[in-house]
């Protein structure tokens, strides 16, 4: 019960961190003459996926089910790839100055947060599947 309550507890930190860290933390550029910057539209991918990250997290701690726990965790981990992959120019368009605060701060910090959202999410996957087969 604790070992959720740790990882679940994890999952929904990283969440709010992923869906609010570029709005409040590690804000993305403002507009620029009134127009939506490409960083603009990241940053609202990232709230999608950071909400369902957390809710995955909550589902994570309210469940006891070891190997339904295997599950949320995979989607946990498969949600931090595609979180890491909107900072890296794959789904969508970004900006192309070096020098913006987007490519100095808020991309390599969501690629920092969600590659430990993924290392944690492996190392539960690990634990859980060791658990299942005890």
């Amino acid at each position: 019960m604790k070992k959720n309550i740790i990882s679940g507890g994890a999952a929904v930190l990283f969440g709010l961190l992923i869906a609010l860290g570029p709005q409040f933390i590690f804000k993305i550029c403002e507009p620029a003459d009134d127009r939506l910057m490409f960083c603009f539209w990241v940053g609202r991918a990232e709230i999608a996926v950071g909400i369902l990250i957390a809710a995955l997290g909550v589902a994570i701690i309210l469940l006891s089910d070891v190997k339904i726990q295997l599950g949320l965790t995979l989607g946990i981990f498969m949600s931090a790839i595609v979180a890491i992959s909107f900072p890296q120019d794959i789904f969508l368009d970004l900006c192309k100055h070096e020098g913006a605060v987007c490519q100095k701060v808020t991309f390599p910090a969501l690629m920092v947060v969600c590659g430990l959202l993924a290392a944690g999410a492996v190392f539960n996957l690990i634990y859980l599947e060791k658990k299942t087969k005890s």
